[in-house]
């Protein structure tokens, strides 16, 4: 009992230290020079039209009806939604420069727009959380990917029940 306290105490201190003198986790990823992001927002587009793509097969095979093909086929639409919010954030803040981002401290920052699109900062803001898309497309993926690991192992030959 008192090194599970003693061990308990110690990840306690870890984490309380790692939050007190934490500092700067750069993210986010720059592209640099125009070629960079262009390179990097066709991949967008070739990511978005192979979900779509995957999306259209599914439905043809009829395969949505399973539910693991189903998760699949929900996290498809989710990386597309995804890979559009991406490829706007690409566009407003390193292609058209319509946003720029400043650190005003360690909790707040500023988002800046040209003149006359003040509209665009809460877009931006509200694009910038691409999480909310991309982390319920992978939970889809697992979900599927788990469904139909269970459907394999179940009529696995050698499992008692098909013999």
């Amino acid at each position: 009992m008192q090194s599970t306290l003693h061990h308990s105490l110690r990840l306690a201190m870890i984490a309380i230290a790692c939050v007190l003198w934490s500092s700067k986790a750069l993210a986010t990823q720059g592209h640099a020079g125009i070629e960079g992001i262009w390179v990097h927002q066709f991949a967008h587009l070739f990511f978005l039209f192979s979900m779509l793509l995957l999306i259209y097969w599914l439905r043809q095979a009829g395969l949505v009806k399973l539910p693991g093909w189903r998760y699949i086929q929900y996290a498809a639409l989710f990386f597309m939604l995804w890979n559009v919010d991406t490829i706007l954030v690409h566009f407003l803040d390193e292609q058209i420069k319509a946003v720029t981002v400043q650190n005003l401290d360690n909790w707040r920052i500023g988002i800046r727009t040209i003149p006359g699109y003040e509209w665009l900062a809460p877009v931006y803001y509200l694009a910038k959380l691409d999480h909310l898309l991309c982390v319920p497309a992978m939970v889809y993926l697992m979900l599927g990917l788990q469904h139909m690991l269970k459907e394999a192992e179940s009529d696995a030959p050698g499992k008692r029940g098909n013999q």
